[in-house]
């Protein structure tokens, strides 16, 4: 059984800063790296599911887009993390598309590629919209990191190491 960790990109493993284009600004969050490793060492696939509608605005393009991705992978390396793919939707907010969050399609696909066990795996994200996507795609856990606009979600936790050691936990039950 194939178990995964689908995560979003801005609030969640990089800081969030509006609609990021440039490699440069990529900054990981404190705690991120240690918690994808812990989860990574257990045998999770790391998977990125997020949304770049900054692409469909005209902010930045699908390159820079790609460029961002692959210096938040490159910074993650350098902290014996890998990722095992990301995935990027980059419509807008009003397109009809279900690779959008909160829409499932996204994981779905990732799932598929990688073979994992949607029931054994989680969904970590700082906005509803990232763990609504986790519940439609029938993950067994969907974590709202606790800095995020609903306290009450459960679980919750204030960071990626923190959300980690939750999954973990939850796994020895």
């Amino acid at each position: 059984m194939i178990c995964a960790a689908f995560l979003d990109r801005d609030g969640t493993v990089i800081a969030d800063k509006d609609y990021l284009g440039d490699p440069a600004g990529v900054v990981l969050l404190p705690r991120a790296a240690e918690g994808l490793r812990l989860l990574q060492s257990a045998g999770y696939k790391l998977l990125v599911v997020t949304n770049q509608s900054g692409v469909a605005r005209g902010y930045y393009s699908l390159d820079d887009m790609h460029a961002c991705n692959e210096r938040m992978s490159a910074l993650l390396e350098a902290e014996d993390v890998r990722l095992d793919g990301v995935y990027a939707c980059p419509h807008g907010p009003d397109a009809d598309c279900a690779c959008r969050k909160p829409q499932p399609g996204l994981t779905l696909q990732a799932a598929a590629e990688h073979g994992v066990s949607l029931p054994h795996s989680v969904t970590i994200g700082d906005k509803m919209r990232d763990v609504q996507a986790g519940q439609a795609a029938g993950c067994g856990m969907n974590i709202l990191l606790s800095d995020a606009r609903d306290p009450a979600w459960r679980p919750a936790a204030p960071d990626l190491e923190a959300a980690a050691r939750l999954v973990l936990a939850s796994a020895d039950r």
